[in-house]
């Protein structure tokens, strides 16, 4: 499959983001990621459902919502009903409840997605491997945009990759991504490359022709 650029709104301009998911759609966004945060779980707070919902009409390109929230039980059908289409919870957030989580994103007839942070053995996702539709490398670690690349992803991802042994599971990668080392995680095995930072400057669709071109 073609690589996914996923841009993400985090690093959009908030006081027309509705017209800034609009302009990522035209520009050639295959997702719109969404990065939710508590000021619990990481040390930011950015937006909830009502948001989400808000922008929903702006586009009808896939809402990729990835909740940095403890717990996120409690508010996934909120996100689902907002316009989520694939909902991502992290192991470290949900502990013993992960399993639980993910099979009511399913039942909430959305994608589940499962991540963790950079720090945590990749072999925490083990156990959850036939729950999931997609499994999100962080890049950084997890609450700011504009971070650099972290190169040890790249090894974080293809450890992903033998884990799922041919499972039709997505390895969607976010942190840090720009033309210049986006090769590296499209070559580890990354179907989808969250950007933020290097999409929302300048000219957008340029931005992720770029992208594209040097995930090959």
């Amino acid at each position: 499959m073609p690589i996914l650029i996923a841009p993400s709104i985090l690093s959009a301009d908030f006081a027309r983001l509705g017209d800034e998911v609009r302009a990522i759609d035209a520009a050639g966004a295959d997702w719109i990621h969404v990065d939710v945060m508590d000021g619990h779980f990481v040390p930011n707070i950015t937006i909830g459902p009502a948001v989400v919902r808000a922008i929903r009409g702006t586009t009808a390109k896939p809402f990729d919502v990835h909740l940095m929230i403890a717990p996120a039980t409690p508010y996934l059908k909120a996100f689902a009903e907002a316009g989520a289409d694939r909902i991502t919870i992290h192991v470290e957030a949900e502990g013993a409840n992960t399993g639980k989580a993910l099979a009511a994103i399913r039942d909430l007839g959305k994608k589940a997605g499962l991540t963790l942070k950079p720090g945590t053995p990749v072999s925490a996702l083990t156990p959850y491997l036939d729950q999931v539709d997609l499994v999100l490398v962080m890049s950084v670690e997890p609450g700011f945009g504009g971070q650099a690349f972290m190169p040890e992803a790249v090894g974080r991802i293809a450890e992903v990759r033998r884990l799922l042994a041919g499972r039709n599971v997505l390895i969607e990668v976010d942190g840090g991504i720009t033309p210049d080392n986006a090769g590296q995680p499209a070559k580890a095995g990354a179907g989808v490359l969250v950007a933020g930072s290097s999409v929302f400057r300048g000219d957008y669709a340029a931005n992720i022709r770029a992208l594209r071109t040097a995930a090959g």
